[in-house]
């Protein structure tokens, strides 16, 4: 069997890995000239963090992540405002990383005969019976048994069997960026720990990186999904009163081509396969920024979506399993993040004291546990619950 895989991001770099261990050829087609460099630091637990223990690649990631103790919200003037022990929630199973390293465990580890090509984008899908076919922009042809549209929340898979955004994406009234800097004072302020502004409307959070740069992460309210032409420009008009070190960091901030930016939204599509095409990831299931947990949901998710392709009667009853148990994980997470807008960045400074006092008890006993819960959602079953074939590794 031949899987075409829309996107080199995480999402479809697992689906490749644990297709590969079952016995299918694998080709990887991206849009972009190179593997993303733009990203941000997050939290890699739940059901990501099991699949990717299954497929042997936590050594990996643990070399790549950092120990981070605490997440601190500072004022205007850098005073600590409420401390959250990341720590504490190490019961999770944890590892911290930037988002560009999981994909770049993910590429390292590829075997050789996955093959990926940069600098492809797709422009048609074609079903033919028990095939389907991919044309790129260049002109060329791919055929195999299934494609699989890994390509992110603004998916050109999704596009053009399933019609455009405005059709699938849900906005929750964020736009969010993130970059990298050098500036050795602000990393001395901020190394092993993740400090965030503790605002209404707009915030920025900064970590030192081990090779001297600092990471930026920015999320403010906006009324319009549409993104500015200028994002550098957009993050100095909206960021530029939080004090603290914000303006430094802000002058730092690189050309718009080297900073990532979009809005925060979610992917509400009914039905996430049709014929021989399947999404994965974002492309069918974000669950944004305010949930989390995007990145482990994709590797989960792809590791799920393999495991019943292998062990279906027919790819169409494996794609059809597939969504029957992954869909309810990704919609609970999503009614959590919708629940908890709210709080991620508070609308008024009513709601910032409530969020302030709330972090206050989390050094309570237990307190960290029910907060991870408030955050995230329910606890999701072990991936090895999922999956027809216990998640050991065996192939048919």
């Amino acid at each position: 069997m031949r899987a075409l895989v829309c996107g080199a991001g995480i999402a479809g770099l697992a689906a490749a890995h644990r297709l590969h261990t079952h016995g299918w050829q694998v080709t990887v087609l991206e849009q972009a000239p190179g593997p993303r460099t733009q990203g941000y630091m997050i939290d890699f637990f739940g059901p990501g963090y099991q699949a990717a223990d299954l497929m042997g690649l936590l050594p990996r990631l643990r070399e790549l992540g950092y120990h981070i103790d605490h997440a601190t919200f500072v004022d205007h003037h850098g005073t600590p405002r409420a401390t959250l022990g990341i720590q504490q929630l190490s019961h999770l199973g944890m590892v911290s990383l930037m988002r560009p390293d999981l994909e770049r465990a993910l590429r390292e580890t590829l075997p050789d005969d996955v093959q990926v090509h940069y600098d492809a984008p797709l422009r048609q899908v074609h079903h033919h019976g028990d095939t389907v076919q991919a044309t790129l922009a260049d002109g060329r042809t791919l055929t195999g048994d299934l494609l699989i549209g890994a390509d992110g929340i603004h998916s050109t898979v999704r596009r053009l069997l399933w019609g455009p955004d405005t059709d699938h994406l849900r906005y929750l009234g964020f736009h969010t960026a993130a970059f990298t800097f050098t500036d050795p004072r602000i990393h001395a302020r901020v190394d092993g720990g993740f400090y965030l502004t503790d605002t209404t409307g707009a915030q920025m959070g900064l970590y030192g990186l081990r090779d001297g740069r600092v990471a930026a992460f920015t999320v403010h309210r906006s009324p319009t999904p549409r993104t500015p032409a200028d994002p550098r420009a957009e993050l100095r008009r909206t960021h530029a009163d939080l004090g603290w070190l914000v303006p430094r960091a802000l002058e730092h901030c690189p050309d718009p081509e080297h900073v990532y930016y979009d809005q925060v939204a979610q992917t509400l599509t009914p039905h996430w396969s049709r014929a021989r095409t399947v999404l994965l990831g974002d492309a069918c299931g974000a669950v944004s920024l305010l949930a989390g947990q995007g990145a482990s949901l994709a590797v989960g998710g792809a590791f799920i979506l393999a495991e019943h392709l292998a062990s279906a009667p027919t790819l169409e009853a494996g794609l059809r399993r597939y969504e029957q148990q992954w869909r309810p994980e990704v919609e609970q997470r999503q009614r959590a993040a919708r629940r908890t807008a709210r709080w991620f960045l508070p609308p008024t400074r009513a709601r910032l004291l409530l969020r302030r006092a709330a972090l206050h008890t989390t050094g309570l006993p237990g307190v960290s546990r029910l907060l991870a819960g408030v955050l995230t959602g329910k606890p999701t079953p072990a991936v090895r619950e999922h999956t027809p074939l216990g998640a050991t590794g065996r192939t048919r």
